[in-house]
């Protein structure tokens, strides 16, 4: 029978993985399916985000289009840095915002919010969709549907094998999440919760296009508030990797049967991600006050990327996804 999380290192993170889902789903005290629910954030922890997020490598790609239309863009940020490829001046902004600084992130959310506002939902779904057909990863140059971390994909097959409903619950865009979630993670559309800028209705057109504003940054403590209003239930399984997932993993741990896991970036064999601990140093250092299991990449995993080369890639529109994996038995 075949192992289950294969890529997953015997040790304390895959044993309690093991330990925890056969408490809750086998014998007499297991917990109704419908009570299985388990939640995860995107970036970071199922799939790779340094350089940068993916939603800045998408909308930086925006930004550079815009400023060949109109060369007066460039005379200011976020756009100048888009167009001289500043990885560095993006970079300095996310780590800024972790500190409480969000003067650079604040000029970023206006440029994304002037890029989207009055355009039709379907018409920026269309483009996502296109961009992760067309781009790969800047840094790991390969399609983005190889930059999910392959123990978090056969995490998601072994819960969903037994009977969990697993939730994307990230402070990305949630409408470019959804063009992906269920290729990529086997996660429906509807199962996918994110920060949104509000959507209005056009009765001239009988179309949907967004609006002016943000309806909602689902970071922090957003993420139970967001959980509650779209699930409806607390869950017994939560993962992250921030401290802007912390809020998410306390209230997931609070039920007395749960498990939180974080995941700690702490591998620099050049693998995935490259080895951090900015905006995850609260996290970390309070992992063991609130009874996370902390997962170290470099320790936990065997395997970090799903293996790629010219013979496994594909043409666009026939992405295979992370290698699939049965469950089986421990």
């Amino acid at each position: 029978m075949t192992r289950a999380l294969p890529s997953w290192n015997d040790g304390p993170a895959r044993e309690a993985i093991l330990r925890f889902v056969g408490s809750v789903c086998d014998g007499p005290d297991a917990l109704p399916e419908e009570e299985r629910i388990a939640v995860f954030d995107n970036d970071g922890t199922l799939w790779v985000e340094k350089p940068v997020p993916t939603q800045l490598h998408f909308v930086i790609e925006q930004w550079r289009a815009e400023v060949e239309a109109d060369s007066s863009l460039k005379e200011r940020e976020p756009y100048r840095a888009a167009v001289d490829r500043d990885d560095a001046w993006f970079r300095r902004a996310i780590e800024q915002h972790h500190a409480g600084d969000d003067h650079d992130m604040d000029l970023v959310m206006d440029a994304i919010l002037s890029t989207v506002s009055d355009r039709p939902v379907e018409e920026y779904h269309a483009e996502a969709t296109e961009f992760y057909r067309r781009e790969r990863h800047p840094a790991l140059d390969r399609p983005y549907e190889r930059t999910v971390y392959q123990p978090m994909h056969e995490l998601l097959r072994h819960l969903e094998d037994h009977g969990f409903t697993c939730y994307l619950v990230s402070g990305g865009d949630r409408d470019l999440m959804r063009p992906i979630s269920a290729e990529y993670y086997g996660i429906p559309i509807d199962q996918v919760i994110g920060s949104a800028v509000g959507v209005e209705y056009d009765t001239d057109a009988n179309e949907l296009r967004y609006g002016g504003r943000f309806e909602i940054i689902d970071d922090g403590v957003q993420k139970p508030v967001r959980i509650y209003a779209n699930v409806g239930r607390r869950p017994i399984l939560a993962a992250g990797n921030s401290d802007g997932d912390l809020p998410m993993l306390r209230y997931t741990t609070r039920a007395p049967r749960s498990l939180g896991l974080l995941i700690h970036h702490d591998d620099d064999g050049g693998r995935g991600d490259e080895a951090y601990d900015v905006g995850a140093e609260r996290a970390l250092r309070e992992a063991d006050e609130h009874g996370l299991v902390v997962v170290s990449v470099k320790d936990d995993w065997s395997e970090v990327l799903p293996e790629t080369d010219a013979e496994t890639e594909t043409e666009p529109g026939e992405r295979p996804g992370p290698q699939q994996t049965p469950s089986g038995a421990p």
